[in-house]
């Protein structure tokens, strides 16, 4: 008895043995099945995140391959065999530069607004501190003085209030705009239209200066509109949305993937900007809009301007030409002489050719009107507008004056003159107005029997003449800015060229240069003489300034076809004749 009972206890811990062995072996190989799968789901994460990707696959991929050629617009097209050329792979290494360059600089300004956050969270956070420090002091002792319920960093229920107040200024500038629904205009006139624009050109109705419809943008705060514009979107676009994008692979979007977008300013309102960007399918895309309104006005300064006491020395560089001289001081003794009386007039006169002429003209002004301001150098040299304006400056004597560099062929008002001397600022401002160029009268009234006065024919309309914003020959300086920016470049020898050098000179000043048209400034038309002694710059210069101001558009063209014009008036006359016989 006592044998089997050990022989069962013996089997019984055999049994529990074998068993523990096999949950032991169960339990170590779900472990080994458990780190297998650990394992191979970190190699995949780790193939999947830290894998390098090649910037030549980047480029091979973007760049044409061998039986495709590159269409007009950037697209690929067939057509063109051979493998891509060195101009393909520049432009294309181009485009991932301003790719590059465009993503950096919206991480400087993603870095510059988190430095900016973090400055206004940490200014509240004192101003919060100061708040509670000042009402401990008030339960503990009373009032502390002033008792305000603002901080020093300015919070309260009146910041709160005018926050408030701006935000819902900016909502009305929204519902105001023509953003979700158009406006009754009266008619095509009133029409804001859109510029459209894409990565590297703006395409524009209003061409500016550079006359050109489309162009890279040329100023600075237009580039930093347009870029902030982009860095939005994509950053809205990079943004997960709740819900939105469920059971989706997200996309990162990039500037490559921007294709073109449109913008329109409301002054009184705001900005419009609608971008459209490459969707996730070949036909599918993302339009984003986005709308920058404009505040409420803000009054800088409210200041008085006495110019009773401020001359101004109106400087007029001359070789020959006495005739238009005469006609010149006709107009100055009327408007600086009668009208304003506080003006100096300076001559400079190069050579000896009517020399007298011009002399005898100044003092017969002089007798005739009892006018002693004024004076006559003469340089015995070739002529030099340049030369000529800064030898004008540099010989006045009498302190800090404002000087108006004049030619013999301008027509300038009284009012024009109280302009000069609100727009110039000694240390400040320099003024250079746009002046309204008159067409060839000959061509605006048809002959010479038809032409009224010159006073009558100084009318600002399209036919007329032209804004001359390409000439900076006409301007208004205080003699101080103009000897301390260095003066004129006087190696420029006869016509043009010395004007655009003094004015980019202030450009690259910390002076502000204030450009705007003016309605009482006029270049007298005169027939223009390119001579062929000019370097070839500045002779296409003058040809370029002949051309512009001698009619519109419109009148060279009747010009060009009156051939054509003439005998379709011919063809008429035998019609007209025979149906006022019938």
């Amino acid at each position: 008895m006592g044998l089997t009972l050990d022989r069962k206890h013996k089997d019984e811990e055999s049994r529990q043995c074998r068993m523990l062995r096999r949950g032991l072996l169960a339990w170590v190989s779900r472990v080994g099945v458990l780190l297998v799968l650990v394992c191979c789901s970190l190699s995949l994460l780790y193939v999947m995140t830290c894998s390098p990707h090649s910037e030549d696959n980047l480029v091979s991929h973007a760049l044409p391959r061998p039986g495709l050629g590159v269409g007009a617009a950037g697209g690929i097209g067939a057509g063109q065999s051979g493998p891509p050329g060195r101009e393909d792979y520049q432009a294309m290494l181009a485009e991932r530069e301003e790719q590059h360059k465009l993503h950096m600089a919206s991480l400087k300004k993603q870095i510059a607004q988190l430095k900016d956050a973090l400055q206004e969270r940490s200014e509240q956070l004192k101003g919060v501190q100061d708040t509670m420090e000042r009402a401990a002091g008030r339960g503990r002792g009373g009032q502390s003085p002033g008792g305000g319920a603002l901080g020093e960093g300015g919070q309260g229920p009146g910041a709160d209030r005018s926050h408030t107040d701006l935000q819902e200024f900016l909502r009305s500038q929204l519902g105001r705009a023509e953003v979700h629904q158009g406006t009754r205009l009266p008619n095509e006139y009133a029409v804001v239209p859109f510029e459209s624009f894409t990565l590297q050109r703006v395409y524009q109705l209003e061409m500016g200066l550079t006359r050109h419809p489309e162009e890279k943008p040329v100023r600075k705060d237009r580039r930093d509109e347009l870029s902030e514009a982009l860095e939005t979107a994509l950053r809205s676009l990079n943004t997960p949305r709740d819900g939105a994008d469920k059971g989706r692979t997200t996309k990162v979007y990039s500037p490559s993937d921007f294709i073109e977008g449109i913008a329109r300013t409301e002054k009184d309102k705001g900005t419009l900007y609608e971008l459209t960007f490459k969707g996730d399918q070949s036909r599918e895309f993302r339009k984003l809009v986005l709308f920058r309104p404009f505040g409420p006005l803000m009054k800088v300064k409210n200041e008085r301007v006495d110019t009773a006491n401020v001359p101004i020395n109106i400087i007029v560089p001359l070789s020959q030409r006495a005739d238009k001289f005469r006609h010149f001081m006709h107009n100055f003794r009327e408007v600086c002489v009668r009208q304003d009386g506080r003006v100096h007039l300076t001559v400079v006169y190069f050579g000896k050719d009517q020399m007298n002429e011009v002399r005898s003209t100044l003092e017969n002004t002089s007798r005739e009107i009892n006018f002693k301001n004024f004076s006559l150098l003469q340089l015995n040299e070739e002529f030099s507008r340049g030369r000529g304006l800064d030898v004008g400056a540099r010989a006045w004597k009498g302190g800090n004056v404002l000087l108006f560099f004049c030619d013999v062929d301008i027509y300038f008002t009284a009012d024009f003159l109280n302009t000069c001397r609100l727009n110039a600022q000694p240390g400040k401002k320099v003024f250079y107005p746009v002046l309204f160029s008159q067409y060839n009268p000959t061509l605006i009234y048809g002959n010479h029997d038809h032409i009224p006065p010159v006073e009558q024919q100084l009318v600002i309309k399209k036919d007329t003449g032209l804004w001359r914003d390409f000439g900076f020959g006409m301007t208004c300086q205080y003699r101080s800015d103009f000897i301390n920016i260095g003066g004129f470049d006087v190696d420029i020898k006869g016509w043009g060229g010395e004007d655009v050098h003094l004015y980019r000179k202030y450009l690259h000043s910390n002076l502000l240069v204030v450009r705007s048209p003016s309605r009482g400034l006029f270049h007298l038309w005169h027939e223009k003489r390119c001579a062929d002694e000019l370097p070839p710059e500045q002779y296409r210069m003058c040809m370029q300034s002949k051309a512009m101001n001698e009619a519109s558009h419109g009148q060279l063209g009747m010009l060009f076809f009156r051939h054509e014009i003439e005998a379709h008036l011919r063809k008429q006359k035998p019609q007209r004749s025979i149906a006022k016989k019938t």
